[in-house]
């Protein structure tokens, strides 16, 4: 008698729980196309989606001091969150230092990344001649460009990285 009732219990806690989950929890509201777009922007290595904009190391230096300092270091040696300047020659070691110079594949994915993701708490906030200055400055932190180089959609997927030819890609693509 006692596993009857549990069991009755049990399918009635299980079928309302369904219920429930179908209907969902009516938070928020369904994004519109436009907010989707802005969203679903992605950047291929070969610089398919740059968008139009520019920007140099020596203009990225006073943004990163500004808003990304605090969290990657002052010369992007990492404090609460990574490293990001450093560690070449360092990747066939015991304890390899992952940065963006020493072992990113692509630049490219520098400037989505910072463009999609940075700063940590307001994500989206920065311009793309910002994403650009900043990409810039980490390419020159990590001595990959110099400090007056130019950095738009064409020179950015052109940069070579150092460590690009150590990834095999998995598509048979070269």
């Amino acid at each position: 008698m006692c596993s009857y009732k549990l069991s009755t219990i049990l399918a009635t806690a299980l079928v309302a729980g369904t219920a429930l989950a179908q209907r969902g929890p009516d938070l928020g509201v369904v994004a519109t196309s436009e907010q989707i777009a802005e969203w679903d922007r992605s950047i291929g290595p070969d610089g398919t989606g740059l968008p139009e904009g520019s920007g140099t190391a020596a203009a990225g230096a006073a943004i990163f001091a500004a808003k990304c300092a605090a969290c990657h270091g002052v010369d992007g040696e990492g404090t609460i969150n990574d490293r990001l300047v450093g560690g070449q020659g360092t990747i066939g070691a015991e304890r390899p230092i992952k940065t963006i110079g020493s072992y990113w594949p692509y630049a490219t994915t520098i400037f989505d990344y910072v463009r999609r993701a940075m700063p940590y708490l307001t994500p989206h906030t920065l311009t793309d001649d910002e994403a650009y200055a900043l990409t810039a400055h980490l390419l020159h932190e990590n001595g990959i460009i110099g400090l007056d180089d130019v950095i738009d959609a064409e020179s950015l997927a052109n940069v070579a990285m150092p460590n690009r030819d150590n990834f095999v890609r998995r598509d048979g693509v070269d």
